[in-house]
Parts: C-alpha cells; structure tokens; sequence
C-alpha cells in the first residue's frame, strides 16, 4: 500500500542518461511503502536473524503451548522439562524464503525464551541461553543450500556456565563469541571456551548497574571499539572493558535521562566505520528508553511517555561525553537498524509504558530515519506509517535488496488472538525505504561481479556494477558498504556493523558498466570475521547485496 510522503525535502542530481545525454532531475523523497508478506507464519518472531543464504531465521519460545504451525514430516518434540506441552508436535522456530516468500517449521528441543546469538565466521549461528532447561544451551543453526535439509542442533555435552536469559552477544576478532550478563547474572563467557575447564568470568559493571526488581541493564549494548576492547552500556552507564584481561580501561559519563535496558528497553547502535579515518572513529548512538519509575508505574498498569531523547558519544574521543537530540515522539522498545547507505531506521515499540507483559500502549506506527551526518536538529523525519501495532516481542532485520523485515509483537502470556488490547501478531510485513522508490531506478547500481567472495584482511577485490545513471557533479560518489546482519530480539540489535570500504574511482568498462578495486578491511578488529552484505551504494541509493566473507588467512 502507498504511504504518505515525509517532510518535503529534494536533491538536485545531474546525471548522465542511458542515451549519454546530461539531464537535471528533481526528486522528492517519499516514506517509503509497506507490504505484507505473509499473512500467517504461524510462529512469531521474538527472534530473529538472515542468513548468508537469503533466509531469515526466527524463533519465539518453546513453552507457549501450540503455535499455529505444526512441525512436518510427523515429527514432535519430546522434553519433560517443558511448561506447556511434554510431547509438542508444533513448530516454535521457521525459516522464511526471502525469494519464495514461504516458511517451513524448524524444531528447536529447549527453550529459547529471550536469548541471543552471533554468527560465526563460517555462518552458522551460535544461539545461546533461555528460560529453565535453555538457560545454559548453545544451539547451533547452519544454513544450507537445500533448506529442507538444515535444522537446529544441540549437544548436550556442549553448555554455557552460568543461565543465560536475557543475555547479548557480541563476535570477537578472534572468532569467539561473548556472552555477556542476564538476569541475576553477573557475569561473562565465552564460545567456544578455551579450554574444558575454562567457567565464567565476573563484571561488576553488571551489578553495579542492576535495580532491585527492576534490574534496567538486561540485554546490555555491546560494540566492538576499534581497539578491540568492548563498549558495554547498562542501565544509564557504559565502560570500555578489556575482556581478554578482565580490565575495565574506561568508564564514560552517564547518559542523561532515564535507563535505556531491559524493561526500560531503548535500542543501540554503532555508526558506520569509515575507511578514511582506518576505522578509527567510533560513535554509539543510544535512542528511546522510561524515565525513572516509568517500569513501577506501568506495572501498576499508569502508562507514562517513554523517553523522546537519544544520546550520541564518540567513545574513541579524548575526553567522551553524550550530545543529546530530540526524537519527534517517544518511544520505548523501538528497533534500531543501520540501513544500506548508512542512515539509521528507528522502527517498532510503543509511546506509552515499558517492555514487558501488556505493559505498554499508543504503538509506534511510524517509524523514523535518522541522517547522521545532517544538522543537528534536522536529522530526523517521520516516514510512513503501518497498520500493525509492534510491541513487545516483535524484530526487525535489514534484507539483502535493502527492504526491512518486520515480525512478531506478542504482549500476551501465549498465543492470544481474542479478548486482549493487543493480540498475538503472526503477520511478517517489509518496510520499502524511500531509495527503494521507482523515482531512483536511475540512480540505483547493480552488482554483476564480484571477484572473491571469501576475503582475507587487507586484500583487494574487483566489484563490477551497472548503473543507467551516474553523478558528475562532485556531489555524490559511490561508495561499497559491507553490513553484518544483526541478530535482533529485544529492541538489542546485536552484532549489527556497517563500514565503508575503501575504493577506487569507477572506471567504465562498457556502456553503463563500471569497474572498481576494493579492499577490505584491515583486520578483524575493524570487521569481525564472518558473512557481510555488500552494498554499492550511489548518492545515497543502494544496490541489492551480494554477500561476501571476511576472513583470516
């Protein structure tokens, strides 16, 4: 359906035609269209990630009693540990087709109530704790071309240290995975560990920052710094902590407002690392969350405005300090995602009330954009609006040709369809940004080759692209992004990255075709190593991805 347009605002482009004639077009930007994909998966997504494959892995909890998706090929699952159902023929886990636009049942033995998950470097997805018999799992999710073949694993032998729900994950350089706090957890882990007899590690950074039967620092913000160290934000606090040595190197001021975690769930993100400063500069920006005593209020059922505030801090700055911007509305339990040229949609959650069972109300229809590198005060715009309310338990992921995938919301103790004010949400919908609009064919490449597709640190790679338009002026140029899909649950978008490759200038091949040298990040400090999408990205348009793997040699 056709939404209305976003604040007036138009680029001047001069572009060279198809027939190599110079033309001068005025384009308006518009909000962008919503679709809906899928009017029953049958399974709603608390949890949910895209694989290198061009599917979308999502899974709510297993003890909600029956989904609306049976498992197939007669197949139950059995666990006496289950709340609901010890013998459970229905699927709480599906893969979805992004080219077929179907979904199939996966079946996942325990439960995967609020947990979390990384990719690893060859694209198997590490998942990890839940609730009672999943607190201490690790599940593992290989994607494959025969995706009737691929199915969760898990092995007994292999679990975490200490019950994780609630918890945030974060790749490391050195191809591990971190998995840091959780409910009444203060502490960290790693997998693989190093050794068979290697635990857990305590933060009192995660103590320090919990609230007595409000904890607010579930689901912390973690970011890889171009140090190697790690940003960890809590509550209202954040530090740069030395994992390796279990060393906190810096401790940055505390954002102003209220807390930005779990139940007072704001959203996170990195901003886009730039090749021309080597990666070095990194920016968090923190938006959403409840004033102080929001959560109390809303569980005494007072819904009060969420937070209308972010926060922004280069963490890699002398001396770091948060530079706040007004949002147009509140939000609490909004998503934040790094979309393909580098601007940030801030999409899903509520107004009014906090995370959490029916603790929330005035759902956020519109989401907005943010430009980062625009004028403070004139970043943000409101763009169009769905018809879906997501709250509570609904996720979002950015799609390989550069749509917004957006699934589940379910505020309910089960599958809830009747007598409540916001049911269980099984539609999948995708959110088209405004560069999606047929008004920029002209200015949008595609990619038609890519020399390597598994590439070692440093090295360079030949991208060749068409484009039936191209800038001349000097006001825009082309630049080759490289996003790491986020694994998103919880308004914590994690492992989310996107940098900015180095490149040389287009060079024309032939009539509309274009040729560059990329190169590829320096080391995996800079870019865990794993599947990335890679973007051309003109004036501002981007291409549909083709993924490619950064990797040690």
């Amino acid at each position: 359906m056709e939404v209305s347009t976003m604040k007036g605002w138009t680029f001047l482009f001069t572009l060279i035609s198809c027939v190599g004639i110079a033309v001068t077009l005025e384009i308006p930007v518009t909000a962008g269209t919503w679709d809906l994909l899928v009017k029953n998966a049958g399974v709603s997504a608390m949890h949910m990630t895209t694989t290198h494959f061009n599917t979308v892995v999502m899974f709510d909890r297993t003890n909600f009693g029956p989904s609306q998706l049976r498992l197939n090929n007669g197949r139950c699952r059995d666990n006496p540990k289950d709340l609901a159902l010890t013998h459970d023929c229905w699927a709480h886990s599906i893969e979805y087709n992004i080219l077929t636009n179907e979904v199939r049942p996966l079946m996942v033995m325990t439960d995967t109530w609020c947990s979390s998950g990384a990719f690893m470097e060859n694209g198997t997805l590490a998942q990890t704790g839940g609730y009672r018999d999943g607190g201490k799992s690790i599940r593992y999710f290989s994607p494959c071309g025969d995706n009737s073949m691929c199915d969760w694993v898990e092995y007994e032998e292999a679990k975490l240290s200490d019950n994780r729900w609630y918890s945030s994950n974060q790749i490391l350089p050195d191809k591990r995975i971190i998995v840091m706090g959780g409910t009444k957890v203060f502490t960290y882990e790693f997998v693989p560990k190093s050794s068979l007899v290697e635990g857990s590690f305590s933060l009192p950074f995660l103590s320090e920052t919990n609230e007595p039967n409000i904890q607010n620092n579930l689901y912390p913000f973690l970011h890889l710094s171009s140090d190697g160290n790690l940003f960890i934000f809590a509550n209202r606090d954040s530090i740069l902590f030395d994992y390796r040595n279990n060393v906190v190197m810096k401790r940055f001021p505390s954002i102003p407002g209220g807390p930005r975690n779990y139940p007072s769930s704001g959203s996170s993100v990195m901003l886009p690392l730039m090749e021309t400063d080597g990666f070095q500069k990194v920016e968090i920006l923190i938006c959403g969350g409840v004033p102080e005593g929001g959560v109390e209020a809303a569980r005494s059922w007072s819904y009060i405005d969420a937070l209308d505030t972010c926060g922004r801090m280069v963490i890699t700055d002398p001396n770091p300090s948060w530079a706040m911007e007004t949002m147009p509305a509140p939000r609490v339990m909004g998503d934040m995602l790094i979309l393909p040229n580098g601007e940030i949609l801030i999409i899903n959650g509520a107004e009014k009330g906090a995370a959490g069972w029916l603790l929330s109300r005035n759902p956020s229809f519109s989401p907005f954009l943010y430009r980062p590198n625009d004028i403070p005060g004139q970043r943000f715009s409101v763009i169009g609006a769905t018809t879906i309310p997501r709250l509570y338990h609904s996720s979002v992921n950015v799609l390989p040709d550069g749509r917004i995938l957006v699934a589940g919301s379910n505020p309910n103790r089960g599958y809830t369809f009747t007598g409540v004010p916001y049911p269980t949400e099984l539609r999948i919908e995708a959110y088209s940004p405004y560069y999606l609009d047929q008004s920029y064919k002209i200015l949008q490449p595609t990619i038609t080759f890519i020399s390597l597709s598994s590439i070692t640190y440093g090295s360079a790679f030949v991208v060749t692209f068409s484009l039936s338009g191209i800038i001349t002026n000097g006001s825009c140029n082309i630049q080759f992004n490289a996003y790491a899909p986020s694994f998103t649950t919880h308004t914590n978008s994690m492992n989310q990255r996107l940098l900015t490759l180095s490149a040389t200038n287009p060079v024309a091949l032939l009539p509309l075709y274009y040729s560059s040298i990329v190169t590829a990040p320096p080391s995996p400090v800079a870019a865990p190593p794993g599947y990335y999408m890679l973007f051309v990205v003109n004036c501002g348009i981007p291409s549909a991805a083709q993924w490619i793997q950064f990797r040690s040699s």
